[in-house]
C-alpha cells in the first residue's frame, strides 16, 4: 500500500477545524462586541437618518431596493475587515498558523462573517420594511436573493481583509479594496430585490439568483485557494 503523503486534512477534519476557529472568533467577539456594534449601529443610525429625510414622501420601488442595499453594503464593510485584524493587533496570528491549517482559518473567519451579516439583516430588514413602507411582494426571492448576496458578500471581504490585514491604513484600503469586488453583488442585489417588491413571481428574480450563486461559488473557489499565499507570507 502506498503510504499516505498529504498532510492536507480532509473535509470533515477542515470543517471541525474551521468551526473551532468559528467558535474561537464568537467567543472573542461576543467578549468586546466590536464589529457586532459597528455594523448594527451603522446600519440603524444610517436608516434612521434615511427615513427622517424622506419623511412621509413615497419612494420608489427601485429607490427602496438601492437604498437596502447600500445600508448592508457600508454596514459590512464597517465590520466584516475586523476578522484577520483584530488578529494581527493582538498578535494572535502565529498561533493561529500554528494551531489550524489555512483552509480552515479561511473557513472558520468566512463563516463569522456570513453570521454577522445575517445577524445584521435580522435587525435591520424588518425595521427597512417597517419604516420604509416596503412593499415585497415575492418572499421567497427576497430571502433567497439576501441570502446568496450576504454570502457572495462575506467571502469577498474575508480575502479582502486577509489582504489588508498587515496594511498600515487598514480600513480606507479594505474599502478601496473591496469596492471593485464588491459591486456586481451589489448591483445584482438591488436588481433582484427589486424583481421581489414589484413580482410576486419567483422566475421574474431567477437570473439575478443565478448570478449571485456563481458569483458566490466562483469567489470561494479562488479565495480559498490563493488564501494560503497570503496566510502564509
Amino acid at each position: 500500500m502506498k503510504a499516505k503523503t498529504s498532510s492536507e486534512p480532509g473535509i470533515i477534519e477542515m470543517l471541525a477545524r474551521s468551526i473551532a476557529v468559528l467558535r474561537k472568533d464568537l467567543v472573542c467577539e461576543f467578549r468586546t462586541r466590536y464589529a457586532i456594534n459597528a455594523i448594527v449601529l451603522f446600519a440603524v443610525t444610517t436608516l434612521i437618518a434615511v427615513s427622517f429625510s424622506v419623511g412621509g414622501a413615497g419612494i420608489s420601488q427601485p429607490i427602496q431596493a438601492t437604498l437596502l442595499w447600500i445600508i448592508i453594503y457600508f454596514s459590512a464593510l464597517s465590520g466584516l475587515s475586523r476578522a484577520f485584524v483584530k488578529e494581527e493587533e493582538s498578535r494572535t496570528a502565529t498561533a493561529l498558523k500554528l494551531a489550524a491549517s489555512p483552509g480552515a482559518v479561511f473557513g472558520g473567519k468566512l463563516l463569522f462573517n456570513i453570521l454577522l451579516l445575517f445577524m445584521l439583516e435580522v435587525v435591520i430588514v424588518p425595521l427597512f420594511v417597517g419604516m420604509m413602507s416596503l412593499q415585497v411582494k415575492g418572499w421567497l426571492l427576497f430571502v433567497m436573493v439576501l441570502v446568496t448576496g450576504s454570502i457572495g458578500l462575506a467571502v469577498a471581504a474575508t480575502i479582502v481583509a486577509a489582504i489588508v490585514s498587515k496594511a498600515n491604513a487598514k480600513g480606507a484600503l479594505f474599502a478601496v479594496l473591496s469596492f471593485p469586488l464588491l459591486l456586481p453583488v451589489l448591483i445584482t442585489g438591488i436588481h433582484g430585490t427589486q424583481a421581489a417588491i414589484s413580482s410576486s413571481v419567483f422566475m421574474s428574480g431567477i437570473d439575478d439568483l443565478k448570478l449571485l450563486v456563481s458569483y458566490t461559488g466562483v469567489m470561494f473557489v479562488v479565495s480559498l485557494l490563493v488564501f494560503r499565499f497570503i496566510w502564509e507570507d
